[in-house]
């Protein structure tokens, strides 16, 4: 038995989500912030047997697209922010980050 941890922008996780469970996967959905651009994101926990890792690794690569998109830069601490521009940056962003993991013991009460 595995345990599946993917990490998705929100903009992916609906379609993910119905996607994983029209093919039988259970799923715990949980909001989640992520660290670099502080957005949303959602992670999945996907418990599932050996042999059905695959099948979900291509469900979530299938519909977990990266994109690029504009944020603001931070501005810079402690100097001076007279003549500081705060000019646009394009970043990737979204795809998903996976994370496969065994499980020694598994009980469903």
């Amino acid at each position: 038995m595995k345990l599946i941890l993917a990490v998705v922008q929100d903009q992916d996780s609906n379609r993910l989500l119905n996607v994983l469970m029209d093919n039988n996967f259970r799923v715990t959905k949980l909001a989640s912030t992520g660290g670099f651009l502080k957005s949303g994101n959602t992670t999945f926990l996907i418990g599932t047997e050996d042999h059905r890792v695959d099948k979900a690794l291509q469900l979530i690569k299938e519909n977990c697209k990266s994109r690029d998109q504009l944020i603001a830069p931070v501005s810079p601490m402690g100097g001076s922010t007279d003549s500081y521009i705060p000019y646009p940056v394009e970043v990737e962003v979204g795809g998903a980050t996976v994370f496969v993991l065994p499980v020694e013991q598994f009980y469903h009460y």
